[in-house]
């Protein structure tokens, strides 16, 4: 390595991009949903692999319970309670899928519409300074 190059490298930004934890959150709906439907495309060769994704997802969906019971979380109630409810049917339909009894499009779709859910919602305050600026206002 000559010199330009170690120059270079020094002063290459090597920062990472800040991730919320919406982001955290969407990518890891993201992965889940991704190993379901690749799971699901290989039918009776996939078991295996949806069986594991089905796990995490449920796990994953723990997670979000534990979270908006707690007090310190900011969610409006109903919101907190459709989060609840959807565990709920997450951990169900799970088990009908795994004994061969019900699709795995059903969980895949919930997992999508959160992750649109997550993506809308971290575009918005984007979206609200972008048009305060170009307005001249401030971003507060």
């Amino acid at each position: 390595m000559n010199a330009i190059q170690k120059a270079q490298n020094a002063y290459r930004n090597k920062a990472q991009p800040v991730k919320t934890h919406r982001d955290t959150e969407y990518d890891a709906f993201a992965r889940i949903t991704s190993r379901m439907k690749a799971a699901e495309a290989r039918g009776e060769t996939g078991y295996r692999e949806l069986a594991t994704a089905l796990y995490d997802n449920r796990r994953l969906w723990t997670v979000l319970v534990s979270d908006v019971a707690s007090q310190a979380n900011t969610l409006s109630p109903d919101l907190r309670a459709r989060i609840v409810y959807l565990s709920e049917f997450t951990r169900l339909h799970s088990t009908k899928v795994l004994r061969k009894e019900a699709a795995v499009a059903p969980l895949i779709d919930i997992n999508t519409a959160v992750m649109r859910g997550l993506r809308h919602a971290a575009a918005k305050p984007a979206r609200q300074a972008t048009t305060a600026l170009r307005q001249g206002g401030s971003v507060k």
